[in-house]
């Protein structure tokens, strides 16, 4: 997941710590994701970032669909003018 990425570097909290400072490091969590465990590391989080990184994507088709509403008319070619050239050939 890419909010990880930038932690390469965060403090890793042992279990000990972690729970002698729980509320600290449950502040910490909003901000950015706290590492808790030496042998086996797990991540804390907030409750907002999970809800985000979980959240289903919309289809690729909704959200070009809702993406058009903020473009405008789009000006189609009749089907009566003559071919036009396609310039990717």
């Amino acid at each position: 997941m890419l909010f990880f990425s930038d932690n390469l570097n965060a403090k890793i909290w042992t279990i000990t710590e972690a729970k002698a400072r729980l509320s600290e490091l449950l502040r910490l969590a909003t901000d950015k994701p706290q590492f808790i465990g030496t042998k086996k590391t797990y991540v804390l989080i907030s409750r907002e970032k999970w809800e985000e990184v979980t959240r289903p994507k919309a289809p690729m088709g909704d959200s070009l669909v809702e993406m058009m509403a903020n473009v405008g008319e789009l000006e189609l070619p009749s089907r009566k003018d003559p071919e036009r050239e396609i310039p990717f050939q």
